[in-house]
């Protein structure tokens, strides 16, 4: 028996971790403290920007959108790279590696910026340029680190069962546990640090939330019985330019991307521009391949996954409010006062995740029910219920900031928007990936799978957009009674267009069904 043939059958015989091989405790750890890590430094983000930096909140949202959406984007290449040639072991490894340095770069405030009033009485803001470096420099490390490990460590979890083994659905949802529970534990423990302690401690708790990932990694990797490993070791150790190999290549190439990303991020309207070409060249591709390389049914279920796909960068780019424009709304214009304590506004980031954890069971539980008296929603109806509650939330809001007129809403509204908008992602996001390995053809699965991302990422750039139309209340008392206005203004239209768009998916449904030739 080979030393691959014996590490498969330990792998189907480990049961180890409640059931589950030893190794799904190690990506389950890895990923918790990834997520807080991440979680934990973008509750603070927005904060830090027009409280440190002192952008306005129309450029802090710019550079938020412009953040995540290449987040999203970078794990695309971290992927591609992992699989042809790094393995997904060396991938995670040094993408951690790259998140640790850019946490910890956060952790490097410099002063903080200043009014300087001239003798024409003009006021300028003055900030340090070289910490101002130093914080775009370690989001363009976190950017390429996400890129190599997100993708990567999911592919892993599926990699640890053999082909037919029952318990990958259910691995795959502690490990999704995993996820949820460190990003709940990062936006709440280093959300609350880095506003009563200083941003130094918030950015730093979550650079070592990151450390301890990367241990439990390094510690772990024998639980992985070798499917992390390179798929040839002699491809990637051949030397193909100035004596160095393969291998190192991509090291220095994921170098010169945190170089490039650098650059980028300090010029928000690039990443626009970039995510616009990007995307009519893959719609075109999409479009060309299904009406010229497809045969009916073929093309109708092509037309309707990215119908879908489209549909879900509306999704997106309002749920990532979060962020951004809810994040200062709970800072400025909720009442966040529990018990005589005040709570720091980064710490309602917890809630998303925290309703996952509560939820997402309830939601199994009711689809396969509903699957057994055969009135299981179709996909697109799953979509379109989505975005319906989505637009509800921001509705909700509305109504409970309106009873609060210019005062601080109360914060069971901000509580109810998040219930709303999680319960609207579990009808969507869960059953995103699987509607495109189902509908899409087989030989450009991948192509279509890249669309789903791009859309993702083009979503979060929109959704700086759209958070810029929050903006203009300006801060302070008096900002944030004017502030109130315009909030309910933005988010009554983004409601009422997210509740039309719903409607209108549900009322096509029964077309699309019928595109989707019995795929359900």
């Amino acid at each position: 028996m080979t030393d691959k043939a014996i590490l498969a059958a330990e792998a189907a015989s480990d049961r180890s971790f409640f059931g589950h091989p030893r190794g799904l405790a190690t990506l389950f750890m890895t990923e918790m403290w990834e997520r807080f890590s991440y979680y934990g430094m973008r509750a603070l983000l927005i904060f830090y920007l027009t409280q440190h930096f002192l952008f306005s909140d129309s450029r802090s949202f710019l550079i938020y959108g412009a953040y995540t959406s290449l987040v999203y984007l970078t794990p695309v290449i971290g992927g591609l790279l992992a699989d042809r040639y790094l393995g997904s072991r060396k991938a995670v490894t040094f993408g951690a590696i790259l998140l640790v340095l850019g946490q910890f770069g956060m952790a490097i405030q410099g002063p903080i910026a200043e009014h300087m009033v001239a003798a024409d009485g003009s006021v300028s803001i003055v900030r340090d340029a070289f910490f101002q470096n130093i914080f775009y420099f370690s989001l363009a490390l976190i950017i390429t680190g996400v890129g190599f490990l997100k993708a990567n460590i999911s592919t892993i979890v599926g990699a640890l069962y053999p082909k037919g083994d029952s318990r990958r659905d259910s691995g795959f949802t502690i490990f999704y546990m995993g996820i949820n529970l460190g990003a709940m534990l990062g936006a709440l423990i280093a959300g609350w640090v880095g506003i009563t302690v200083g941003w130094w401690a918030g950015f730093g708790l979550a650079g070592f939330g990151m450390v301890g990932g990367l241990i439990q990694f390094l510690k772990g990797q024998k639980y992985l019985y070798g499917h992390a490993d390179p798929p040839s070791v002699k491809v990637l150790k051949e030397k193909i330019f100035a004596g160095i190999s393969r291998e190192y290549i991509i090291y220095i190439g994921g170098i010169l991307a945190v170089v490039a990303i650098w650059q980028l991020i300090q010029h928000q309207e690039l990443v626009g521009t970039m995510y616009d070409g990007f995307g009519l060249l893959v719609l075109a591709a999409i479009m060309a391949f299904s009406f010229l390389k497809c045969e009916r049914e073929d093309r109708n279920k092509m037309l309707v996954a990215t119908f879908l796909i489209l549909t879900s960068v509306l999704f997106w780019a309002l749920f990532e409010q979060a962020g951004s424009s809810l994040n200062l709304l709970a800072q400025r214009n909720v009442d966040r006062e529990v018990l005589g304590i005040e709570i720091p506004a980064p710490v309602f980031q917890s809630l998303n995740s925290l309703f996952i954890i509560t939820l997402a069971p309830l939601f199994s539980i009711l689809w396969i029910y509903l699957s057994k008296i055969k009135r299981e929603p179709s996909t697109p109806v799953k979509f379109g219920l989505g975005i319906i509650q989505l637009g509800f939330g921001y509705l909700v809001l509305v109504f409970g900031m309106g009873l609060a007129g210019d005062g601080q809403t109360a914060l069971i509204w901000l509580v109810l928007i998040y219930f709303f908008h999680t319960s609207g992602e579990l009808c969507l996001s869960p059953v995103g990936l699987s509607m495109i390995t189902k509908l899409s053809v087989t030989r450009v699965v991948g192509m279509m799978m890249g669309a789903w991302f791009l859309a993702s990422g083009y979503a979060n750039f929109l959704a700086g957009r759209i958070a810029q139309l929050t903006s203009g209340g300006g801060e302070g008392a008096e900002g944030a009674a004017s502030s109130v206005a315009i909030y309910i203004e933005v988010f009554q239209n983004v409601g009422l267009l997210a509740v039309g768009v719903g409607m209108a998916i549900l009322i096509i449904s029964p077309i699309l069904r019928k595109y989707m030739h019995g795929v359900h």
